[in-house]
This record gives C-alpha cells, structure tokens and sequence, in this order.
C-alpha cells in the first residue's frame, strides 16, 4: 500500500469518527444488531438533539467508512421495511509503514 492509499484510509476514518454521535452509535450497535429505530430512540434517550435525516446522515458516513453494515431488513406493517446495522470493524489497525512491521 503506498503513502496516498495509507493516508486516504486514515482520512476515512478521521472523517467517519470525528463526531461523538458516531461514537454513541458504535457503542449501542456493539456485538448485536440495531434497528435505525432503535438507535434513535437510545440517542434521543441520552439526550442528543438529533432528527432522522441527520441520524441516517450518520449512519450512512459510518457505513461508508466500512464501520458499520446492513444486516437485514425488518419488515413492519406496510411501510418501507426497517434497516438492522451491525458493526462491520471492531478494531481498525493503521498501518504506519508499509508491510505493516
């Protein structure tokens, strides 16, 4: 991997992980699966000021950084069927020079 590639990755990360919201989320979806519903709930719960466009805002710069997945889909009465996320990353690993060592 060269130097633009190494730093395009950590720059990835940097802009997916910037915000404590993020952070929440990871921390809630942990080693299970979470609804978009769900998570919502939780962040309005903690007292974050959030509207669901900015909360799929989030999950969708997550999902991008290939922090977060699409799990399933949860069907519910007729509507659009529910997104489930999973974390996709438990660790991310950096590597400062190339060959990793």
């Amino acid at each position: 991997m060269n130097i633009q590639s190494r730093m395009y990755e950590f720059q990835k990360y940097i802009r997916a992980l910037h915000c404590p919201t993020r952070w929440m989320i990871i921390e809630f979806i942990g080693n299970g699966k979470k609804s978009t519903k769900e998570i919502y709930e939780y962040l309005k719960n903690l007292g974050e000021r959030i509207t669901p466009s900015a909360l799929y805002y989030h999950l969708s710069e997550l999902k991008g950084a290939g922090i977060i997945e699409l799990a399933e889909y949860k069907e519910e009465g007729g509507g659009a069927p529910e997104k489930i996320w999973k974390l996709k990353k438990k660790k991310i690993v950096i590597e400062l020079l190339r060959g990793g060592e």
